[in-house]
């Protein structure tokens, strides 16, 4: 199974490296030489330096062969637009998109995109963990 992950920060290098463990052929793209540092010395999975909306770069990367594409950057609308063009141009089969703002994730997801809004988890969870922790409010 063949995988191409755009962005290489925190989130995009770890599930890059997930994917790896897990028996997938991974590719990253991203911006910054330097984010190679955060796959670490035994990465043996490919490396493309460019930006993630640039067909080249993706066409480097392998996304016409690829199973599966996660894009983490750090901009919500880079997100969107490449997760839109891996699904309309390249018919890749699973996109995940991440997208931080609640609304934007929402009025995506509810168009049929695959997308992963860590403010929203974070969000639930808070609350959740309020609710069941704190007394009830009004409860005498």
């Amino acid at each position: 199974m063949q995988a191409v992950v755009i962005g290489c920060g925190r989130v995009g290098s770890a599930v890059a490296k997930g994917l790896a463990v897990d028996g997938w052929d991974v590719t990253v793209v991203d911006e910054s030489e330097d984010a190679l540092d955060r796959l670490g010395p035994t990465w043996r999975g490919g490396f493309v330096v460019g930006h993630g909306m640039d067909v080249t770069v993706l066409e480097r990367a392998g996304v016409p062969a690829a199973d599966a594409a996660v894009v983490a950057t750090d901009g919500d609308n880079t997100n969107i637009v490449i997760g839109q063009v891996l699904q309309r141009r390249y018919d890749v089969g699973t996109v995940v998109v991440r997208i931080l703002d609640p609304a934007r994730a929402k009025l995506y997801a509810d168009r049929g995109m695959s997308i992963v809004c860590p403010t929203q988890t974070a969000i639930s969870g808070l609350l959740d963990t309020v609710r069941a922790a704190a007394p009830r409010a009004g409860a005498a």
